[in-house]
């Protein structure tokens, strides 16, 4: 009919129509057929494989630490079972000393109560669940701060490119990787927090930009935000309570799992994988790069076999310090201010009228205070300040 245009034999891919953060998104374009004497508009249709998703799992994921922080201070309840708190106006959710809990936080004996990872428990007790609980607790409202400003920044933009099915996945093994790792080298001390899980994202984000390199429009302002947020955790690594052990071994999953879960195909597949049915291609592009593949492979080979010997070791209670006699500054520096024997602490008590004398088990440090009548609880803060 001489008043219509035929339709194009060919489906475009446009590449640099549509922005999202650092990558570069194909959009499918389509022109429909319309009267020669109106304007060709061009209607952009998103490609599935370069989807933009709705983050949601990302923020639960904070609220529910957050949640967790609230009800850990609740029960630890530091007036009735310590004789000193800071912020004591906020009651039973006020901090314990600065001297036994730097972070702002409750005492080892309730993170203890509510699923820290203390490696006698999993290897005595059987408690294996306490490598995926001590993810969701954290040490005190500092480490929590540092955590999730950073599960925010990093988590939402991967959610955003890749959805929460990868990286709901992604941060739980890595989780459980950090937790593991961290079991072979922490044996006497507890250990909590988000940071392996949150350090397996820094790792996917490394292994995505270099797997997809080429889809990337600003490759420098990438590596230095990973950087920055590696460094700053870090540095909080070696207060008491944070574990940089779990860093350590939840970035190494995580670098892993990223070349398994956030592949992305080549643009030239894309290309001919929306193209219309009457389009023919001289030469067929394959959907992944052969280094790609090559990575694929090796990562999944590789997270295999360190997630089995690690869990093998783990239950058999090997102690990899035993080969490493400084690796223990890794995780905490001690000062003046703060000790990094963070685990429970025992000591010999003795109550003569309103005096109460303990001694630790640990350094034969002993203290007299005047108390009367003091329960369990209190014993146990204040025995947990003398040993520290």
């Amino acid at each position: 009919m001489a008043g219509v245009r035929d339709p194009p034999s060919e489906l475009q891919i446009r590449v640099h129509s549509r922005r999202g953060g650092n990558i570069i998104h194909p959009v499918e374009v389509e022109t429909p057929q319309l009267s020669s004497s109106a304007p060709t508009p061009v209607v952009y249709r998103e490609v599935k494989h370069f989807k933009n998703w709705f983050p949601w799992l990302i923020p639960a994921f904070v609220v529910a630490n957050v949640i967790m922080l609230v009800i850990t201070m609740y029960v630890n309840d530091c007036p009735k079972n310590s004789v000193s708190c800071l912020a004591r106006f906020l009651g039973r959710f006020s901090f314990q000393p600065f001297k036994e809990n730097p972070l702002l936080g409750p005492s080892s004996t309730t993170l203890e109560k509510m699923g820290a990872l203390d490696v006698s428990k999993v290897v005595d007790k059987h408690q294996g669940w306490r490598l995926i609980t001590c993810i969701w607790l954290h040490g005190g409202v500092f480490h929590l701060l540092a955590n999730m400003l950073s599960l925010l920044v990093i988590g939402i933009r991967l959610e955003q490119e890749f959805g929460f099915v990868r990286i709901g996945l992604l941060y739980v093994i890595s989780g459980l990787g950090g937790s593991l790792f961290s079991a072979l080298f922490i044996q006497s001390n507890i250990s909590v927090g988000a940071s392996g899980a949150l350090f397996g994202l820094l790792g996917g984000m490394l292994s995505e930009l270099i797997t997809n390199w080429t889809i990337y429009a600003n490759k420098a302002a990438a590596l230095l935000t990973l950087v920055v947020i590696i460094v700053i955790n870090l540095a909080v690594g070696i207060l008491p309570h944070v574990d940089n052990f779990a860093h350590i071994g939840g970035f190494l999953s995580g670098f892993l799992l990223g070349f398994v879960f956030l592949i992305r195909p080549q643009f030239g597949w894309v290309s001919q994988r929306y193209a219309s049915p009457g389009y023919s291609s001289v030469s067929a592009n394959p959907k992944f790069k052969a280094y790609q593949c090559i990575l694929w492979i090796t990562s999944l080979i590789l997270l295999i076999t360190g997630f089995t010997v690690g869990l093998v070791l783990v239950l058999r209670g090997v102690d990899l310090n035993d080969h490493c006699s400084w690796c223990h500054y890794l995780t905490c520096v001690p000062t003046s201010r703060w000790s990094c024997n963070t685990g429970p602490v025992s000591c010999m008590s003795e109550q003569i009228s309103d005096q109460l004398t303990l001694t630790c088990s640990s350094s034969g440090k002993s203290r007299t205070y005047i108390l009367l009548n003091a329960t369990t609880s209190q014993i146990q803060g204040l025995c947990a300040q003398l040993c520290n």
